[in-house]
């Protein structure tokens, strides 16, 4: 009798043990899940920063014909640009891109001392251009905040933080958030 008894909770360790292994496997699989969400998001992200990146030499060529003097902000342009593209983790973006956001916000101010480029085709398709592009990053954004924000969620609740900690998985993804000073007016100076 004694022997079954033994074998009873050699069978119940066991069957609790393959329990928790099958849980552990499903959040650890399901953390990595999630992060490669936050992945792909934070490319996607990148991907209309690039675009935006690649609209503005073309929108600086139409605007340097007309407007010759304006060297120092084609220069700032082309120095936000290459800082944009440069940078690499999330912050280093979101830095980079506010920089650029401010030295466009400057170029586009240019343009209204011209009304001859505002009526240029060339002009107004590659403003539609960065137009669109602008909403695509604010949309890709947000889906970037929201895969970051379930990532979190999952990874600080118990007793997934355990699997977190136990397999190097980042404890808290960081959000893009939109920098203290993008809430201010840009100040144009020429």
């Amino acid at each position: 009798m004694r022997k079954f008894a033994m074998l009873i909770w050699i069978i119940i360790a066991v069957y609790v043990l393959l329990v928790i292994y099958i849980y552990a496997q499903s959040q650890y699989n399901r953390l990595i899940r999630l992060d490669q969400k936050v992945k792909e998001s934070w490319s996607q992200v990148e991907n209309v920063l690039q675009r935006r990146a690649d609209l503005i030499p073309n929108l600086v060529a139409v605007v340097k014909g007309y407007a010759k003097h304006e060297r120092s902000l084609f220069i700032e342009v082309t120095e936000a640009r290459s800082s944009l593209l440069a940078a690499r983790t999330v912050a280093e973006k979101e830095a980079a891109s506010l920089r650029f956001e401010n030295v466009l916000s400057r170029l586009l101010v240019v343009v209204e001392n011209y009304p001859q480029l505002r009526a240029s085709e060339n002009f107004l398709r590659l403003q539609d251009e960065l137009a669109g592009t602008e909403n695509r990053i604010a949309v890709e954004r947000m889906r970037y905040n929201n895969a970051v924000g379930e990532y979190n969620r999952i990874a600080k609740s118990f007793p997934i933080k355990i699997i977190v900690r136990g397999f190097g998985f980042d404890a808290e993804k960081p959000y893009f958030q939109a920098s203290k000073t993008s809430t201010a007016v840009p100040e144009v100076k020429f």
